[in-house]
Order: C-alpha cells, then sequence, then structure tokens
C-alpha cells in the first residue's frame, strides 16, 4: 500500500464537475493498494497515517496529529501510485492490486479512519476525478506500507 499524505487547508474531489467529496483544514491522502496488501495492512496505513504529527503546534512546530488539529481527511483512491516507469515512456500498472481488493482495501482504510474519529471524505472508486486542494506548508509525505524499495521508478 502506498499513501501520499498532503497537509490542505482546503480539498475536494469532482466527479463530472459534481464535489463528492470535500474538507476543510487537514489531510488530502492519494491511496493505492497492491497485489499482496491485506485488511491489517490497510488498518496500519489508516493508524499510521491518523498518527502524523504534521500540524503545527502553539510554537509553530509539527508536533499536533490530526486528532489535535481537529482536521479531516480526503481519502482518494490512485492505483497510478504503484506505476513502474522504469522502460520506456508508458507507465505499467501490474504492481497495482485488481479492483476488487483495491476497492475493498480502500473502503477499510476509510472505514478504519472514520473507526479512530476522523471525518472521511472520499473520492469515488474507479471514476475519473479531479482533485483541487490547497497545500499548507508544503507538508506532503509518502507513505509505503513495508514493501521493498520502490524500484527506478523515475526513468
Amino acid at each position: 500500500m502506498r499513501a501520499v499524505v498532503q497537509r490542505v487547508s482546503r480539498a475536494e474531489v469532482r466527479v463530472g464537475g459534481e464535489v463528492v467529496g470535500s474538507v476543510g483544514a487537514g489531510l488530502c491522502v492519494l491511496l493505492s493498494v497492491g497485489p499482496g496488501d491485506v485488511e491489517a495492512t490497510a488498518q496500519r496505513m489508516a493508524a499510521r497515517i491518523a498518527g502524523l504529527r504534521v500540524f503545527p503546534d502553539a510554537n509553530g512546530r509539527m508536533n499536533l496529529d490530526l486528532a489535535a488539529a481537529a482536521g479531516g481527511i480526503l481519502l482518494v483512491s490512485q492505483f497510478t501510485l504503484h506505476a513502474d516507469t522504469s522502460r520506456g515512456h508508458r507507465p505499467s500498472f501490474i504492481g497495482a492490486a485488481s479492483p476488487e481488493l483495491a476497492e475493498r482495501l480502500y473502503g477499510v482504510v476509510a472505514d478504519a479512519l472514520r473507526g479512530l474519529g476522523h471525518p472521511v471524505a472520499t473520492g469515488r472508486f474507479g471514476a475519473s476525478m479531479e482533485v483541487d486542494l490547497v497545500n499548507d506548508g508544503p507538508v506532503t509525505l509518502v507513505l509505503s506500507s513495508g514493501e521493498p524499495p520502490w524500484p527506478a521508478d523515475a526513468g
């Protein structure tokens, strides 16, 4: 499982011009599921995301997690995070999970984050989406679920 986590002052996702999910201050998380991921992987990823101390405290230091900052999460599926671009100019997506597994585990992550008490908005799985956000900081982190290091993906 891979996630690109961005601290945002606002974020929204649209499908066909319609806003299907939005948050104010919090996190925008682009999530990709790998073929070897299981429910336990999804639960751990949710806990890692929720526990990130990337919000400023009274001294401006990144010391607060999502709960302390009273932020929300916009969770968007993005299988392209598992792209392999090491050969040629066209990415290969064989490293991504099947749509059935990915959708199920995407739901597990969303439910786990909600279970931790966080407001979670989502995109629409499998749809062509437009994500609009204001990256605050900017703060952007890449999380991986313990899979081996990414191969040369810059080509």
